[in-house]
Order: C-alpha cells, then sequence, then structure tokens
C-alpha cells in the first residue's frame, strides 16, 4: 500500500498562491468598472472636442413659455483609450452642474466661461453626460449628450 505524504511547507504554498491568485482577481474586477482620467501635461496627441449649452425657447398655443436646454453635440464618438478634452463653453443658462453617468467627472458648466473635461474612456459603451438642473422629464426636459465609445 502506497502513501501520499504531504508536508506542511506545500500546503502553505499552495494556499499563499492561492490567496494571490484571488487577491489579484478581485482587484482586477473591481477596476474593471472605472473611467480613468488621465494626466494633462502628457506629451501624447489629444483631441479637442467642443461643446455648448443650447437653449430654445417656444410659446404653447394657450400662451405658457416652453424652455428646452441641451449639450450641442448632443453625441460625441470616442475610441476605446482615446484622450481627449471635451471644452464646453457655457452659452445659455447660468450654468449646469454635471456628471457623467458610470464614472466619477463631475463639473459645473457657466454662462460665458469654458469648463475642460479630460476623459479616457477604456470600456466600451454609451456614457451620459447630464445636467443636475436637467435632469428630469419635468418643466424643460432633460439636458442629456451621449459620449459613444466605441
Amino acid at each position: 500500500m502506497q502513501f501520499l505524504v504531504i508536508k506542511k511547507r506545500s500546503i502553505i504554498t499552495v494556499l499563499l498562491i492561492f490567496a494571490i491568485i484571488v487577491s489579484a482577481s478581485v482587484w482586477y474586477f473591481s477596476k474593471s468598472g472605472s473611467v480613468s482620467v488621465f494626466n494633462l501635461n502628457s506629451e501624447e496627441d489629444i483631441r479637442e472636442i467642443h461643446m455648448v449649452t443650447g437653449e430654445y425657447k417656444t410659446k404653447m398655443p394657450d400662451g405658457r413659455e416652453v424652455e428646452v436646454y441641451r449639450w450641442d453635440p448632443g453625441t460625441i464618438f470616442l475610441e476605446p483609450g482615446e484622450k481627449v478634452n471635451l471644452s464646453i463653453l457655457g452659452v445659455m443658462g447660468s450654468e449646469h452642474p454635471f456628471y457623467i453617468e458610470g464614472t466619477d467627472i463631475k463639473g459645473k458648466v457657466k454662462k460665458g466661461e469654458e469648463t475642460v473635461v479630460p476623459l479616457q474612456f477604456d470600456k466600451k459603451g454609451t456614457y451620459e453626460l447630464i445636467c443636475d438642473t436637467h435632469s428630469h422629464h419635468g418643466n424643460a426636459g432633460q439636458m442629456i449628450a451621449y459620449i459613444v465609445v466605441k
């Protein structure tokens, strides 16, 4: 009859390797949903995209006025990993606090000022640039632009 002898040192080594693999996997998958913002001092090519805030007003047949605010252009397209400076000029509305859904990116666009938002998305998908002031269907509708990473 043969016996398999496993030493304590072998068991500890296997458990240590297993713990390292599990830790690395947890770290990797927790970072996979993150969006990175890049260093502006980089000498690499950075594409500039310009956007403005816009407002449309109309008078309804019953006499009430309706205002709609929007980002223009309403959709921008990026490649995965591409570095972009999104330059937003506040033309209409006193200010537009915004966030990009699915990221930690937040900011504010003020009338007459330019806000530069550095972007770099590694994950394909559609990200919404949402104005907090006009984020619901209420009085003036939603103010949303789409960032499409293809």
